[in-house]
């Protein structure tokens, strides 16, 4: 199968979805008004509430959400073949994702940028309210572990790669300060600034690796299992135009123009797709994912198609600094379908790739997967200069220390998606005849990937200390309010903590399985608080089916999974070990959810009920308790 081929369809299929379907729902479902004032507006704080440029916004939004998931996603799931992931990325993101994220963003905006658990309460009321942040809390916390685990797979060990990534904050702390203080409004000169600076920590990186000092950044996976935390606490504390804001609009562009890149470099090498349609793994005993295609696919590819962690994103940060509500449609429903295209990119990248490499990549080393292709993966490993290394294996006869190619047993998706990307790249005509061109394309991609994921991590850490902020500020005012630094700072470093612990204590195989039960649930409360919304608000309440029909989907595939996961946890097959914690966190999860979307049946039964025309868009009266507004002046 020709490569180019897919791409062009998942383009044609964005463009006119983003066109024609996000247009309607922007017009007759959520009537947008770019006259009504953004909570920015009204409460600009120039901290949380911030007006920002379109540009600059569409940046950190999409850098946001665009975590771990398009990328390492779809690659994992390249096990059961191209097909069933380039079918889920297309209807997936076009039916449930990029309408999640644009429905529960104008509901934000339009409730003074509060969240989700907000809003869930004002149409659910307390049970579904308090429910919903719950269930947040234990979300967003099991998302970041996942993310963060794959950053630690990627960066252990890799001097350039630490390196490069290492100096992308201070180029953000630039960035900032040349926005807003230095030379304010600048924006196009901070991004010229910041893509050189950026291009060279990554063309530093190689020579620093092989110099004395790399050493200075050489760090074991334990030691980047704490970086990772600290780094999430600094940015969730900071105020947004400082480091978070510049350095995820640095990371999208750098994002985008690479994946605008790599399409190109697809478009002209045109690559056969090497692993097939289908494989032998579609009924499950997969060495990477070992369910079913469905509902696994589903739950594999999230970011990518629909990702609840996106809900958390168009509640949070985003809607404190839309500037107009005319931006909302191309950032949250356009943000969405520019992801869907990268994970299509990152399917097409890893399937150019033979299954048997693939799999000595993406298994762990103790199937021995790696060995009938280990000729081969040494002589790609030498060729991207990664090094060989020494890990201990857990084998059945004990524990032995075994030398591996230093591409084998790389789990976790980022280094074969590297791989992929380098190969194509590097055979793009003229730039394959420049000498060494290969091992700068893998850690560009690795950084590349980083990124990504880096940017997400800050977000959803700063998210989840709104979520807690909130919670708290009915028990003291003061720890509700970001304007009480001692209240931040506590709040942000108890989320950084807690995922933490997961991170220290999990690895990708249990952290990635339980996150993608975990995202996807919060997608269904997400789904199930949009259609509360809507036949609240809308003039037409059939309009609602343009959530409740994703949302019925979603719930029949992840409570599947759910239960399925479950049951692997606490009881596994032989030879896997028992694994409460994540068996009990799960039943939790699915015990919180299954409270929202009850509770969401019951409103809607109300409703549907009552001949009354819905709630008039002026009242917007809190109810009674309501959480103290993040940020809020007056």
């Amino acid at each position: 199968m020709n490569s180019l081929v897919i791409l062009a369809v998942a383009a044609c299929f964005f463009v006119l979805a983003y066109r024609y379907y996000a247009a309607f729902i922007a017009a007759k479902v959520a009537v947008t008004d770019p006259s009504n004032p953004t909570p920015a507006h009204k409460f600009r704080d120039g901290k949380d509430y911030h007006p920002t440029n379109r540009v600059v916004l569409f940046g950190h939004h999409f850098a946001a959400i665009a975590g771990a998931g398009p990328l390492v996603g779809p690659v994992l799931a390249a096990q059961y073949g191209y097909l069933p992931g380039a079918l889920w990325i297309l209807f997936g993101a076009v039916f449930a994702g990029g309408v999640q994220d644009f429905i529960i963003l104008y509901a934000s905006v339009r409730h003074r940028g509060q969240s989700i658990s907000y809003i869930a309460e004002k149409y659910l009321g307390s049970i579904g309210g308090w429910c919903t942040a719950l269930s947040i809390l234990f979300i967003i916390i099991v998302a970041l572990a996942g993310l963060a685990a794959v950053v630690v797979k990627a960066l252990a060990e890799s001097a350039w790669g630490t390196f490069t990534i290492a100096c992308s904050i201070p180029i953000a702390f630039l960035m900032g300060q040349w926005m807003y203080k230095i030379r304010p409004g600048r924006i196009a000169e901070a991004s010229a600034i910041g893509v050189i600076l950026l291009l060279g920590a990554v063309a530093l990186g190689r020579p620093i690796a092989l110099s004395h000092m790399a050493s200075w950044f050489l760090y074991s996976e334990n030691t980047i299992k704490i970086i990772l935390p600290t780094y999430g606490f600094i940015a969730a504390a900071l105020p947004v135009w400082m480091l978070l804001c510049p350095r995820d609009y640095l990371s999208t562009y750098m994002k985008l123009g690479t994946v605008a890149v790599l399409a190109v470099g697809v478009a002209i090498v045109h690559p056969r797709l090497e692993i097939p349609m289908t494989t032998q793994y579609m009924s499950g005993g997969g060495p990477i994912i070992s369910g079913p295609v469905w509902p696994y696919v589903c739950l594999t590819i999230a970011c990518g198609a629909i990702s609840g962690f996106h809900a958390l994103i168009s509640s949070g940060t985003t809607p404190k600094m839309i500037n107009s509500e005319a931006d909302m449609l191309p950032i949250g429903y356009g943000a969405m379908l520019t992801e869907g295209f990268v994970a299509m990119l990152a399917l097409i990248t890893a399937c150019t790739l033979s299954f048997g490499i693939y799999k000595g990549i993406n298994a762990k080393p103790e199937t021995g997967l790696y060995k009938p292709v280990q000729t081969e993966l040494v002589q790609i490993s030498k060729r991207l200069e990664v090094p060989s290394r020494v890990v201990e294996l857990s084998l059945p006869e004990g524990k032995r220390k075994t030398e591996l190619p230093g591409l084998a047993g790389r789990t976790g998706g980022a280094v074969t998606l590297a791989v992929g990307m380098s190969d194509i790249l590097g055979r793009i005509p003229l730039l394959n005849r420049i000498k060494g061109i290969f091992p700068y394309w893998y850690y560009f991609a690795i950084m590349f990937e980083a990124l990504f994921i880096l940017t997400t991590i800050d977000t959803g850490t700063r998210v989840a200390r709104f979520i807690l902020q909130e919670m708290l500020g009915r028990v003291s005012k003061p720890l509700g309010s970001s304007s009480w630094i001692p209240g931040v700072i506590i709040t942000s470093a108890a989320v950084s903590v807690a995922w933490w612990y997961l991170v220290w204590n999990g690895s990708i195989d249990t952290i990635w399985r339980m996150f993608g039960v975990a995202n996807q649930l919060l997608g269904c409360i997400a789904l199930s608080i949009g259609t509360t919304f809507i036949l609240r608000r809308s003039a037409k309440r059939i309009y609602a089916l343009v959530t409740f029909v994703p949302m019925v989907f979603m719930v029949a595939t992840v409570f599947t999974g759910g239960i399925q996961n479950t049951i692997r946890f606490l009881v596994p097959p032989p030879g896997i070990e028992v694994q409460v914690v994540n068996g009990i966190l799960t039943v939790i999860m699915l015990g919180l959810a299954l409270v929202v979307v009850a509770n969401s049946l019951i409103e809607w039964y109300r409703i549907l009920s009552n001949p009354k025309i819905p709630w008039d868009e002026k009242d917007d009266t809190p109810p009674v308790g309501e959480p103290m507004v993040v940020g809020q002046l007056d």
